[in-house]
Parts: C-alpha cells; sequence; structure tokens
C-alpha cells in the first residue's frame, strides 16, 4: 500500500483543505473553469571551467568533474493537468514581482476562462497584496476577478501536481549544466513546447474517498483547527 508522509500534526484544517484540493481534482473538464497546478523552484546556474569533450555516436556526453558557478534564478511553472497545458517562465528571483507578473500572464493565457481556479502553496509572496503591491490596486483587482486561489494545506504540498510536472522538467530538462539565465530560457521553451505539443497529461488517483481510507483515523479523532 503507498503510504502518504505527512510531516507535521494533521489538523481539521488539514483535513478540510486536503479535501477541498483532491474535490477540485475530481470535477470534470470545464474551458470556463479550468483548474491549475503552480509551483516554483531555484535553478543554479552552473558552467564549465573545461569544455567537455565534443559528443559522438553511441557514446555519453564527456564533461570536467571541475564547474563554476553563476548565481542563481527561479522557475515558475503552472500545467492544467487535464488537458496538459503548462505554462513556465524564468526570472532572475522569486518575490512578490515575480508571483503578479506569472499571475497576470496566466491570465492572459486563458482569454476565454471565467475563473481560474489555481492550486498553489502557502509561500508568503503567494498573496493577493503580492500583485497590488507591483501592479496596484486597479489591475490586480483586474487579474484577481480571473483567479481563484486554492491553498494546499501545511505540509500537504504533495498535493500539488505541479510539483510532479517540475520533478519531469527537472529530469528532462535541467540535469544537465546551464551557465546563464539565457541559455536557460532556450531550453525550457523548448520543453514547455514539447510537452505542449504532446499534451501529457496527469492521471491523479489518490481520491476524497482513497483519503479518508488513509487517513480513517483523523476523521474519527477529535482533532483541533
Amino acid at each position: 500500500m503507498k503510504r502518504y508522509w505527512v510531516i507535521g500534526k494533521i489538523t481539521s484544517r488539514f483535513i478540510a483543505k486536503m479535501e477541498q484540493i483532491l474535490w477540485l481534482y475530481a470535477l470534470s473538464y470545464d474551458p470556463l473553469y479550468p483548474v491549475i497546478c503552480f509551483d516554483e523552484r531555484p535553478c543554479f546556474l552552473i558552467g564549465d571551467v573545461v569544455e567537455p569533450l565534443a559528443m559522438q555516436c553511441g557514446q555519453v556526453r564527456k564533461e570536467h568533474y571541475a564547474y563554476t558557478k553563476h548565481g542563481s534564478c527561479a522557475l515558475l511553472a503552472a500545467i492544467e493537468p487535464l488537458t496538459g497545458n503548462r505554462l513556465a517562465h524564468v526570472q532572475p528571483r522569486r518575490t512578490k514581482r515575480e508571483f503578479a507578473l506569472f499571475c497576470q500572464a496566466l491570465a492572459m493565457a486563458y482569454p476565454e476562462a471565467i475563473k481560474i481556479r489555481l492550486v498553489l502553496d502557502n509561500l508568503n509572496t503567494h498573496h493577493y497584496h503580492s500583485l497590488v503591491e507591483y501592479f496596484g490596486k486597479v489591475e490586480a483587482d483586474r487579474i484577481m476577478n480571473r483567479l481563484c486561489f486554492h491553498f494546499t494545506p501545511p505540509h500537504g504540498s504533495w498535493l500539488n501536481m505541479a510539483e510532479i510536472e517540475i520533478g519531469v522538467m527537472a529530469e528532462q530538462c535541467l540535469k544537465r549544466r546551464l551557465a546563464d539565465e539565457w541559455i536557460l530560457q532556450q531550453e525550457l521553451i523548448a520543453w514547455e513546447e514539447a510537452r505542449n505539443n504532446e499534451k501529457r497529461t496527469i492521471h491523479w488517483t489518490f481520491t476524497v474517498d482513497k483519503a479518508r481510507e488513509v487517513f480513517a483515523k483523523y476523521y474519527t479523532a477529535n482533532l483541533t483547527c
């Protein structure tokens, strides 16, 4: 039986938020109310000290063990699990500004949607006020009229399907030395385009019924908030 690890105390708030996310995932596809998962991660820029040997047919690429660091940047990514549509950005930092810009881009990417239901974690920048501080209240309100945030419970980021997609991104696109943001951006654009063309969706099997089975003892206990 698969184990679902939760770090921290399971509270009534955790159960309620978990079931809300699982309820969203169980909904049928609706282009007017798409369910989209968002996450972000740091990425370190690594360059070569010694030029790698040229690739040869039938052999793996050979590079010197020495490398040089060129700082870091942030990757922001969203995926619509039921359609396989994804959007990824490379940004120099991971602040309120970057989150606000991504929310704006996401709203523009779904012009026909009435409300975009966005699943995300509890990072302190993931807030309406981030948009207000960067865009001003008028533009922030215009964007937020298109978005509805659904937060995963504390210590429950594994409920966010964007983590799955970022894991795939790291394995297919980031598992090599990328020296600067421009190179990273070009690699990410190519990866995103290929994944979108393939319409790679995510088949999520952890349902409300399954949650009530796995966490059965917490449904019968007197939980705190």
